[in-house]
């Protein structure tokens, strides 16, 4: 098993890794963090076949401490290496704002070019990534990350600041900034002209468009509307938002149509996709008998039996399809046939019924008529 140290391990980069390599059978992982006895860090940097530095400064209470806690600590781990003659291969997590010259970026471009140095002298592979904007699980609200303040306080009905919407993010996701990390470990970094490393997979979106999108997923409970999964950034913001919900938050209500027959009570929507609905008929009840010109569904019995009647509108052979919890099976309801489903058994029938749209009340598509 390789033998990894990661440094700052419990932040929010660290967390992640860290999780994603005990996953795996590969890798020994070694995690040193503030609160780590400090004797540790040369014992474990003289048992690694590989070193992750995350560790760093980004909000001190002064700006010398940028320095000693980016720049001075790099440097701290550089001679523990070249003390012991170790060419230890590593990763360094450096920041965008390396490019400014202001005390935080300047303590990371210095402890990059500590990196870069320890690498030409020792022929040692180095992998220095200026990452961009993060966001993901387990990324501390207001404190650094934009994306986690907005996630954690829409979550809780918190107010959010936009101060520019048209300030325009670049951003990654944590598991594929994770994904990089372990590919460079394995030898597939991805590596520029000028020796800098890169995450592939980045976003760029205005801030009050994520402002937006993150607002819509809390009203996505009442709307019942699934946000749009072919979006990747809207798709990975959803997983994120979701992961700062209180936990006495998991569930919510959905409005429950009742009446002496059953229950009819709408579940997902999608503007391309229709929408998800969960129909209970008590024993002995007929549903349905109408047709549509369009419009197409979808029935799959959950619990329950019943009888599934069709007639093509303008003629008199009826069409009978048995189902049950026994065998799962759908049956599509096509359009151009008046259709109904009969609770046959002794307990409630309890149907999912997929619709190929949204229903829309000032256009229903749908026409009584008994099977």
């Amino acid at each position: 098993m390789k033998k990894i140290l990661v440094t700052g391990a419990k932040g929010f980069v660290g967390k992640n890794l860290c999780l994603s390599l005990k996953n795996s059978e590969k890798y020994e992982v070694m995690e040193y963090d503030v609160d780590t006895e400090e004797s540790l860090l040369e014992e474990f940097i003289m048992q690694a076949d590989f070193l992750v530095h995350l560790a760093g400064v980004n909000r001190p209470k002064e700006d010398k401490e940028f320095e000693t806690g980016n720049h001075g600590f790099t440097s701290q781990i550089i001679d523990m290496l070249e003390k012991r003659d170790k060419r230890t291969s590593i990763i360094f997590s450096s920041s965008i704002h390396a490019e400014k010259d202001n005390p935080y970026g300047t303590s990371k471009r210095n402890a990059e070019q500590v990196i870069f140095d320890y690498g030409r002298r020792n022929n040692a592979e180095v992998f220095v990534y200026r990452l961009p904007n993060l966001f993901g699980k387990c990324c501390r609200p207001n404190y650094n990350s934009v994306i986690a303040t907005f996630c954690h306080n829409i979550a809780r009905d918190l107010p959010i600041t936009v101060n520019d919407p048209n300030y325009v993010m670049n951003v990654a996701y944590i598991d594929d900034v994770v994904d990089e990390f372990i590919n460079a470990i394995e030898g597939r970094a991805n590596i520029k002209e000028d020796g800098f490393c890169y995450v592939p997979i980045t976003y760029t979106r205005a801030l009050g468009e994520i402002a937006i999108l993150i607002q819509s997923f809390k009203e996505s409970r009442k709307n019942l509307l699934v946000p749009n999964m072919d979006d990747e950034l809207c798709k990975k913001l959803y997983s994120t938002y979701l992961s700062y919900l209180k936990e006495d938050d998991f569930s919510y209500p959905l409005k429950m149509n009742v009446d002496h027959r059953g229950a009819f009570t709408e579940f997902l929507k999608t503007p391309e996709r229709g929408q998800v609905s969960v129909n209970v008929s008590k024993p002995g009840i007929v549903k349905g008998n109408h047709w549509h010109h369009t419009k197409n569904e979808k029935f799959l019995v959950v619990s329950g039996e019943a009888v599934i009647r069709f007639r093509k509108i303008g003629e008199k052979d009826i069409i009978e399809v048995r189902v049950s919890d026994k065998e799962l099976r759908v049956v599509d309801i096509p359009p151009g046939y008046t259709h109904s489903i009969e609770n046959v058994g002794q307990t409630d029938l309890v149907t999912i019924m997929w619709a190929n749209e949204c229903f829309d009340p000032e256009r229903p598509d749908t026409y009584y008529e008994e099977v």
